[in-house]
């Protein structure tokens, strides 16, 4: 989606404190927030039934949205994947549930065998009647803004999610002696966008997914292996909610 970049982050105030005094201070107030005490954001592409549209200025089907800042983006912009995992999360039907998943199995998991379809419908069943979305789940640092998120992409996108991944596994770069070398996933920036797909059934919007080139600001490589590692070590924790699951009638199948 080709429009101008919009944020709901306006202020308009202007600080008179010198930045040496606030150097001065830095840390203070921070010393009791851990992980667990902030969010991680989802980045994720609004569709025409995401409750966005109703409760956010200018949010418009196609746009990615930030569900911390409550940024908008209609332009796209770039990020740097620092991490990847893939998880098969158990929903309770729609409705009847507390609106946070049942239980969450790594991709180790043989759920998958305990499933079976229904007919007409897409989705993995259990035979309690619960279901199991197939999650991929790309950790990345949004460049412009500093700042880690989450990129979940399930159903339809899980193409998208393998493509990103080879990318990335294809990536080789040249030492100091001229020998390839493949490097950490985070040493190359990426594009994202929405673009609109479709299929005999109808429209939707999923990503659009470009290679930029190599991190440039040393600072932003060292940010990113850091988050890379905070995930790794399992200090990250994502919390999933019903807004955030695949709904029936969002993307016809």
């Amino acid at each position: 989606m080709k429009l101008q970049n919009k944020s709901s982050k306006s202020n308009g105030a202007i600080s008179t404190v010198s930045v040496s005094l606030m150097e001065e201070s830095a840390g203070d107030g921070l010393q009791n927030i851990s992980q667990e005490d902030t969010a991680l954001p989802f980045l994720k592409i609004l569709s025409k039934l995401s409750p966005e549209l109703d409760t956010v200025q200018g949010a418009e089907p196609g746009m990615l949205y930030n569900s911390v800042s409550g940024e908008l983006y209609s332009s796209g912009l770039h990020v740097v994947p620092c991490h990847y995992e893939k998880k098969f999360i158990e929903w309770a039907p729609r409705g009847t549930g507390n609106g946070s998943p049942v239980n969450q199995y790594s991709a180790s998991s043989n759920i998958l065998s305990k499933t079976h379809k229904k007919p007409g419908d897409w989705r993995d069943y259990l035979d309690s009647g619960n279901y199991i979305e197939t999650c991929a789940q790309h950790y990345v640092m949004l460049v412009e803004q500093r700042q880690p998120a989450l990129i979940v992409m399930k159903s339809t996108q899980l193409k998208k999610s393998r493509k990103w991944n080879s990318m990335i596994m294809t990536t080789s770069i040249p030492n100091s002696k001229g020998v390839m070398f493949q490097p950490a996933s985070y040493s190359h920036v990426y594009s994202l966008a929405s673009e609109k797909e479709s299929n005999d059934k109808g429209q939707w919007y999923g990503w659009e997914i470009g290679k930029v080139g190599l991190i440039e600001d040393e600072s932003l490589f060292m940010q990113c292996k850091t988050f890379a590692q905070s995930v790794s070590k399992g200090e990250v924790e994502v919390k999933h909610t019903e807004d955030n699951a695949v709904k029936t009638s969002d993307i016809p199948f």
